[in-house]
């Protein structure tokens, strides 16, 4: 079970990260982070932590 949660969680923090960072570039459009480089550099750096939290379930 905890190693399912990790990969879910895992996975949305990197598409979260993802979206982020696409916003804070310019490349998605209608939100107010469009366009923020605050956003274009949380945005790897949390895709980066749900890489790690998703392959860290399955290297075990």
């Amino acid at each position: 079970m905890k190693k399912a949660v990790l990969i879910a969680l895992g996975a949305l923090l990197t598409a979260t990260g993802g979206i982020w960072t696409l916003q804070g570039l310019g490349y998605l459009k209608g939100s107010s982070m469009t366009g923020s480089s605050f956003w274009a550099m949380v945005g790897p750096i949390v895709a980066g932590l749900g890489v790690v939290t998703f392959r860290g379930p399955q290297r075990r």
